[in-house]
């Protein structure tokens, strides 16, 4: 079921770009490609610049081809979708991620969004829904697009789900507060070298390329602790 909150826009307000929506389809089933690429390319305003089947080569093509949305199988093998996404946020940033899924599970779809992610679509979404999720999320840079069931959807609107542990959310918000590395070792009592594991570990989970950047998604993520007052 398609969320309602943020409905899909509708493809007769559909206005062409002055230029085609560039897509690269990653996805380890051949067939499946096959059938993205034939749905798309049949659009005047899509042209799918790339196919990956595997982890590496979604981000050896997105180097090469820098598209404005990557159609990315939540289960491609290599890397995991996190590391995957986070390697892609590396080498484009302005590429926009929608992930295609058979799994129709809350925690995952907060863990994904929590990395930036534009979209999350059931592998059930029909055609016309596809396309209107790509042209949405490329023509509006704040619109994220669910194709779920309702019950996820509530489960994910409602849910404070705790990517990180308390300890490296006590990091990340001594981080917030623009403190250096030793300075937070000092604060914690801890090494600098286990401050620095900790980031490490913040940023994998969140899919984070700076320290700005893993303060404003551990933010979006709802894990930056509540300051005591």
């Amino acid at each position: 079921m398609r969320s309602e909150a943020d409905p899909l826009p509708l493809l007769s307000d559909h206005l062409p770009p002055d230029r085609p929506i560039r897509v690269l389809i990653v996805d380890d089933h051949a067939l499946l490609r096959d059938g993205l690429r034939g749905i798309l390319e049949a659009e005047n305003d899509i042209v799918v610049v790339g196919e990956a089947g595997n982890s590496e080569q979604a981000v050896a093509y997105v180097a090469a081809t820098t598209p404005d949305i990557v159609v990315l199988d939540v289960d491609i093998p290599g890397d995991k979708v996190t590391a995957t996404l986070t390697r892609i946020q590396l080498r484009s940033a302005r590429t926009k991620a929608i992930i295609l899924s058979i799994y129709d599970e809350p925690m995952v779809v907060q863990e994904l969004l929590a990395m930036g992610v534009r979209g999350y679509l059931l592998k059930s979404v029909n055609r016309q829904d596809f396309v209107a999720a790509i042209r949405g999320v490329y023509q509006d840079d704040q619109r994220v697009v669910l194709s779920i069931s309702q019950q996820s959807l509530q489960q994910v609107n409602g849910a404070r789900v705790n990517l990180l542990s308390d300890r490296e959310r006590e990091v990340i918000m001594l981080v917030a507060g623009a403190m250096s590395n030793a300075q937070i070792a000092t604060r914690l009592r801890i090494t600098e070298g286990t401050v620095k594991r900790h980031l490490r570990n913040i940023f994998t989970k969140l899919g984070a390329v700076s320290r700005i950047d893993a303060v404003n998604k551990a933010a979006a993520a709802h894990q930056l602790p509540s300051r005591k007052s």
